[in-house]
């Protein structure tokens, strides 16, 4: 097959990340008999230095019109005096409501090898597998009226959902229980917010459609507590925007490193994907950067894109191995820095190309 990618790299270490995976992408593709074209455009604060603005109308035609967005981190402290809609994440706001992807999809799991990196006991976080599944466009990121009135120090924002909103993603969110483990857990604040309880009570509706998945709610702030004390209690988590952003970026912890974390945006003309974590410009430019969740990302574009499951799978099992054989990043070494391997940001993605040509020469 041939797949056709449009690449935004970002700021910070959004490029350097964003490189590694498109080259393991590149080597999967052609080891697989598959073709893969790309795509590059700016987005983010490149994109206002040299556009003038944060989503220059190319980027985005260019992205209406791939098989997929492999999307790099934005932001940069220089840009933070400029007005929310003249700032990098505009334009991240802007590409995802364009695509019309409603579905975030955040697989956080637990690598054994990187058990000593959480601060959670390693009986805690060993074996759990959640797949967060946070819906996009609707609720405060996206609700109106929104303001911030300087003149009479005023600010408020509209938590906003319809019934087919919430519909539409719970759908998404029970099918893909069904191909695991077939419980979905729901997460609101029912008790003090309407729009939860709509939420409650559109969740419940759909739950009929899937009678073999098992359903539980619960409220965000106990489930933010729950997480990291029994995270391999939950197999699908389904939440609205706000609770999924933190929520996601809670379960960090669990991975061991937020550069672990890959996401895949479904359900509109095109799917957007992008590793969870931010631009990190503190550390960009000094190969430090940790590019697996970038290249896991990669992965989940051709699950979702391609179809080609037995390759998603094959980078998968190579950052596994990768990870089996002692190789790090500095994020992944702070525990035991002498009894690693510390690698680059490239080098780690090298050493997953090597690993996985390895993997699918076995195979083929």
């Amino acid at each position: 097959m041939h797949l056709k990618l449009l690449v935004t790299p970002g700021d910070g270490i959004g490029p350097e990340v964003t490189s590694e995976a498109v080259a393991v992408l590149q080597d999967v593709m052609q080891l697989g008999g598959h073709t893969l074209s790309i795509d590059q455009r700016d987005i983010g604060g490149v994109a206002i230095v040299r556009h003038k603005t944060p989503l220059p109308q190319d980027t985005l035609d260019a992205a209406l019109s791939a098989d997929g967005v492999l999307l790099g981190a934005v932001g940069g402290n220089e840009f933070n005096s400029l007005p929310p809609d003249q700032r990098p994440e505009a334009g991240l706001l802007k590409i995802r409501a364009a695509l019309g992807g409603f579905a975030n999809l955040r697989p956080a799991f637990a690598f054994k090898e990187l058990a000593v990196n959480s601060p959670l006991r390693p009986e805690i976080v060993e074996g759990a597998d959640i797949l967060f599944v946070r819906e996009l466009l609707g609720g405060l990121y996206f609700g109106a009226p929104r303001e911030w009135n300087r003149a009479t120090g005023e600010s408020w924002n509209t938590m906003r959902y319809t019934r087919d909103e919430v519909a539409r993603v719970a759908r998404i969110a029970f099918q893909l229980a069904q191909k695991r483990r077939k419980k979905l857990t729901s997460v609101d604040k029912a008790n003090v917010l309407e729009v939860s309880q709509l939420w409650r009570a559109t969740v419940n509706e759909i739950a009929a459609e899937f009678p073999d998945v098992t359903v539980e709610h619960q409220y965000v702030d106990a489930m933010a507590m729950h997480l990291m004390n029994q995270p391999r209690n939950y197999d699908v988590v389904l939440t609205e925007n706000l609770f999924g952003d933190i929520l996601s970026d809670e379960s960090a912890v669990i991975t061991g490193s937020l550069g672990m974390l890959p996401s895949a945006t479904i359900g509109g003309k095109v799917n957007l994907y992008e590793p969870v974590h931010g631009s990190a410009p503190d550390i960009a430019g000094k190969g430090l950067a940790n590019p697996l969740g970038a290249i896991l990302t990669g992965a989940l574009i051709l699950r979702h894109s391609a179809g080609l499951e037995a390759e998603a799978h094959a980078i998968e099992t190579a950052v596994r191995k990768v990870l089996e054989a002692g190789f790090r990043t500095p994020d992944l070494a702070r525990s035991n820095p002498q009894g690693y391997s510390v690698l680059s940001t490239t080098a780690m993605g090298s050493q997953v190309r090597e690993t996985l040509h390895h993997i699918l020469a076995v195979h083929s």
